[in-house]
């Protein structure tokens, strides 16, 4: 198998509330991609972090009484924290407001743009929305409302400088149909397409200094402007690799990487796939290799948003129920292409029936015949009558996640589970015991074990915690199992009750609106297991994520 390199990033969000559960999803399949890839044998980099600059963080700010600097650095914290409480993997967290790399790359990207022939300034007027930080056209908004945020655009006029955009039309809409530029799912690639060719805007590139209320970075010699939101954000996945000084990261991970991926949600799809490889093509440096786009969760209907007031705790939720759960429920039943329904009861549910009872039930059932019938030692053999399934299995996981599909790669995990317990029903190892029919029982004791340490290794990934449990009480993969104890214990009625938001959650009120699970009654649940330590992958709060680059080959 030849290894690649693979630079995975997420959007970087705004840090003017907590996170919410959107934005976890976002997180939490891109650290699923890269840890399978690790798993997979590729040299991988991981990258999130905040959004800083942005005006919306300067109003909220304004807002609570405190200065932006403050609200920022109080709120980002929130996210940094994540990576506990989520079990995530990053490799580097990057604060656009604070970070060393960021402001000098910045820069170097607006200068090399400047230096094409690319930039210029010109007086603008326009319907301007604060909460995506972007113009509308009238005929974009929604009965004179964003689409995103349901809220009436401002009118802005003044001078900024713009991006020749229009310059870059050709080449843009040539990367995507070669294949130079993938974008999934593909109806979004046909969606982007279809806005390209349907005729491209030079946009707007800087804001007055008054307007930002002095936040920003400060456009090159130009101290009256600063440098546009998305321009600054878009640049944090180069700036995080020291482009700014034209680094050995960068080197490494953008021009040598095989694959340059970004995560993003829908609703930042144009930025992603329009303005940011133009921007690159303008200064002379590779765009991104592939654009994996998730939808929306929704709470009745409507998208869980902090501007919308329906945001909902990840942090909470993860102490609720583990995070094992709530990483299942956002890889195994979001939709790769429809908006999903957030309700506590399916999270339950879906970690219950899976979890719990499928898997955790496997586990604790062939650890417990291995034990009593082998005493403890496990019978020499392999896959036997699962082989088919088990072989299968890292391959379908593999097309799956290519086609950024985390909802049919957890269920490849589950076919082979559901696989695993039919034997157990069909061969019903009891009575091959008491039959005396060693061979047998043997065989099917060495299928077991091989079908649970095979679906061990295929759902770190997805579950990093309960994947190593199952390895612990398998014995690590030597010839002796532990003994039996539950893996994932059932969610209970002391887990369950009302859908809270990040700040309601900290202030211990409760926020209306959970809804039933999708068979239309609550699910009967039981405790939760430990919230358990971090990956070891991760570092330490302190040290802002940043784990060691990898060695040079």
């Amino acid at each position: 198998m030849t290894t690649k390199r693979v630079y995975i990033t997420t959007a970087i969000p705004y840090v003017n509330a907590p996170p919410h559960l959107g934005f976890a999803l976002e997180l939490v399949q891109a650290d699923a991609l890269a840890r399978h890839r690790r798993l997979r044998g590729d040299e991988v980099r991981l990258l999130t972090g905040t959004d800083d600059n942005s005006l919306k963080n300067v109003l909220a700010a304004e807002a609570a009484g405190l200065t932006t600097a403050e609200l920022v650095a109080r709120n980002a914290t929130h996210f940094a924290n994540l990576h506990v409480s989520l079990q995530l993997a990053f490799d580097d967290f990057i604060r656009t407001s604070t970070d060393p790399r960021h402001q000098p790359a910045v820069a170097r990207l607006w200068r090399a743009c400047a230096a094409a022939g690319d930039l210029y300034r010109e007086w603008y007027e326009g319907l301007y929305c604060v909460g995506c930080e972007q113009f509308y056209a009238a005929e974009e908004l929604d009965r004179g409302r964003c689409p995103e945020h349901e809220t009436v655009p401002e009118r802005v006029a003044e001078e900024n400088w713009f991006f020749r955009l229009t310059r870059y039309q050709d080449q843009l809409e040539a990367l995507i149909t070669s294949g130079g530029l993938r974008i999934l799912p593909e109806f979004h690639a046909r969606e982007v397409l279809a806005f390209v060719r349907g005729g491209l805007q030079d946009f707007s590139i800087s804001r007055s200094r008054e307007r930002a209320h002095g936040w920003g970075i400060a456009a090159p010699d130009d101290p009256d402007h600063v440098i546009y939101v998305w321009w600054d954000a878009l640049g944090n996945y180069i700036s995080a690799l020291d482009y700014g000084t034209r680094g050995d990261a960068y080197q490494r991970w953008w021009l040598e990487a095989e694959e340059r991926v970004h995560v993003i949600g829908k609703g930042v799809l144009r930025f992603h796939a329009v303005y940011w490889p133009a921007m690159l093509l303008s200064a002379g440096e590779p765009p991104p290799t592939s654009i994996l786009v998730h939808e929306y969760l929704t709470m009745n209907g409507r998208k869980l948003s902090k501007s919308l007031g329906n945001a909902v705790d990840p942090e909470g939720l993860a102490e609720r129920f583990g995070a094992d759960a709530l990483r299942w429920w956002l890889l195994r039943e979001v939709a790769p292409a429809a908006d999903t329904d957030f309700t506590i009861e399916r999270l339950a549910a879906r970690a219950n029936s899976d979890l719990a009872n499928a898997l955790g039930n496997l586990v604790n059932r062939t650890v417990a015949m291995v034990n009593r019938y082998r005493g403890g030692r496990v019978p020499a053999g392999g896959p036997g009558q699962l082989a088919s399934r088990l072989c299968r299995l890292p391959a379908d996981i593999d097309a799956a996640l290519a086609a950024f599909d985390f909802r049919a790669a957890a269920g490849a995990v589950m076919e082979a589970v559901d696989a695993a317990n039919r034997l157990v029903n069909q061969a019903r190892p009891w009575e091959l015991a008491r039959a005396n029919r060693s061979a047998e029982l043997d065989a099917v004791l060495a299928a077991l074990v091989y079908a649970c340490r095979s679906v061990a290794r295929e759902i770190t990934p997805f579950v990093p915690d309960l994947a190593a449990r199952i390895v612990r009480q398998l014995g690590d993969g030597g010839a002796e199992v532990r003994s039996a104890d539950p893996v994932q214990p059932r969610l209970g009625p002391a887990h369950g009750g009302e859908v809270r938001g990040p700040q309601q959650a900290r202030e211990g009120t409760a926020m209306p609106g959970s809804a039933q699970s999708s068979s239309g009654s609550p699910s009967k649940t039981g405790p939760v297991g430990s919230r358990l330590a971090p990956s070891p992958e991760c570092c330490s709060i302190a040290t802002v994520w940043r784990r060691k680059p990898a060695r040079s080959s």
